[in-house]
């Protein structure tokens, strides 16, 4: 997420001047790639420029290779998960939308149960190859390649309304639409809960912003939304040759991945990480509940909602590569009204109604199930659920590392290295339903999956009535 208006300072023209002055002395070959990899640029190398005939070259050879490397990853995923649409006759998403149900990642070979597996010691399962592969890290559709990737959904509906094209000329979104969350979805405001959604069904752009939001928000927040739905430069979507779009693109703006101050499931990959293969995917987040957060980016620990809105512009939107933002317009944000304008509408979107809930974040015993409130028990107790998930908001603001390198042995799976991935930020569970697919890359499809997922991996023995319950407790925060 997150922009400012694009600085072209003579600053700024003399760090890019020195950058390709730098590039010469180092006697480093400035001929242009056939196939340039923009996303395998290591920060420390300069920008490879590209001229518009090897660009033709580019976008000719790579839409050539989409149908394969499609199937591909098609087959990693129906090889992963039931990808069926068997929505809830119950499960709902706020605006509607059904809950998809069942556990989707597949069993390995030679385990017949979920209870048979979890039987099994870490050291056991890692040692037999026994970890199921829906429970891997999720690679990117293209992980060599990397980049923003939008659903069709949010495509259709910038197209529709602003005539700007998300769609990339050498890759599609994977995951299939039933999977994902409502589009669009609500918004809720904390500092007028009695609006409910305030969206008005419409997918929040700079086309309406202004009429969706007058009369709810000051004008410094009106502002806030503006720099919000303004599209800026990115490293797949710019002005230049080296992008991954037909024609020039404008950019993106922050709701393209964050619709509606939620989240549509866009997908990118970290920034941070070096060599590219080691490069996790992530799953776009939602924004609601940004002001009762501590810590921001799923592995960052950034403090403040404030570092993370410049990072993003400055870093994670041009993959850590500074040389090549400069060259695709990489935004300088003005920390004192941007930022802080931006900031503080995101501190003002909440998370939706939850009529179960008491004000300490529990069950009110007179409207939920029996079997809510049975997973409620197991949540806070024999589940430990609630270790890193505390009430009201289920979040302990902190980082945890689940050591799922206990259960396999690194390997590569379609350009990726799934090993240990470290610390990770214990995401609210306020309003999960909301939010599938789940895990900070997205790799667990339902809440099913999750449930069973963190079951084995902190060693909880439980019973598949347990488990419904579980879900049917998640189901009400």
């Amino acid at each position: 997420m997150f922009f400012s208006r694009w600085l072209r300072s003579p600053q700024v023209m003399t760090l890019g001047l020195a950058a390709l002055s730098c590039s010469w002395s180092l006697g480093i070959d400035s001929h242009v790639f056939a196939y340039p990899p923009s996303n395998q640029v290591a920060s420390s190398e300069p920008a490879i420029s590209v001229s518009q005939k090897e660009f033709a070259a580019v976008v000719k050879k790579m839409k050539s290779e989409k149908e394969q490397i499609r199937q591909r990853h098609m087959h990693l995923l129906q090889e992963r998960y039931d990808l069926s649409n068997r929505p809830s006759d119950s499960g709902k998403m706020s605006r509607g939308k059904p809950l998809q149900t069942g556990i989707r990642a597949k069993l390995p070979a030679g385990v017949s149960s979920w209870k048979e597996l979890a039987g099994l010691k870490p050291e056991e399962i890692r040692s037999q190859g026994l970890w199921p592969k829906g429970f891997f890290p999720l690679p990117h559709p293209n992980h060599n390649e990397g980049g923003m990737l939008f659903p069709k959904s949010q495509i259709d509906e910038v197209m529709k309304q602003e005539k700007r094209n998300l769609a990339r000329f050498d890759l599609d979104f994977d995951i299939p639409d039933h999977f994902m969350p409502e589009f669009p979805p609500a918004v809720y405001l904390t500092t007028r809960s009695d609006l409910g959604d305030v969206s008005q069904g419409k997918v929040v752009t700079s086309k309406n912003y202004y009429d969706i939001f007058e009369g709810i928000l000051n004008p410094k927040q009106l502002d806030g939304v503006r720099l919000l739905v303004t599209p800026f430069p990115q490293q797949q979507f710019n002005q230049t040759h080296d992008r991954r779009t037909i024609e020039a693109s404008d950019g993106v703006t922050c709701f393209d991945c964050h619709v509606n101050g939620h989240t549509n499931g866009a997908t990118h990959l970290v920034g941070d990480m070096r060599p590219q293969k080691f490069r996790n995917r992530i799953e776009v987040p939602s924004l609601r509940g940004v002001n009762i957060q501590r810590l921001f980016g799923s592995q960052r620990a950034l403090k403040t909602v404030e570092d993370f809105t410049e990072f993003e512009q400055r870093a994670a939107y041009f993959d850590g590569d500074t040389a090549t933002a400069i060259k695709k317009g990489m935004n300088i944000l003005d920390r004192g009204s941007q930022v802080h304008a931006m900031a503080e509408f995101q501190e003002l979107l909440d998370f939706p109604p939850a009529p179960k809930l008491d004000i300490f974040g529990k069950l009110d015993p007179e409207k939920a199930t029996e079997s809510e409130l049975k997973g409620q028990a197991l949540f806070f107790g024999k589940a430990k659920c609630a270790s890193c998930h505390t009430a009201p908001y289920y979040t302990d603001n902190l980082m945890h590392n689940l050591k799922t390198e206990r259960f396999y042995k690194p390997q590569m799976v379609l350009d990726h290295m799934a090993n240990g991935e470290g610390p990770i930020k214990t995401f609210p569970l306020r309003g999960i339903k909301d939010s599938p697919p789940y895990l900070h890359d997205g790799r667990l499809l339902t809440l099913e999956d999750t449930v069973e997922f963190f079951a084995l991996v902190s060693g909880v023995n439980l019973m598949a009535r347990e488990k419904q319950d579980l879900v049917a407790f998640l189901k009400c925060l």
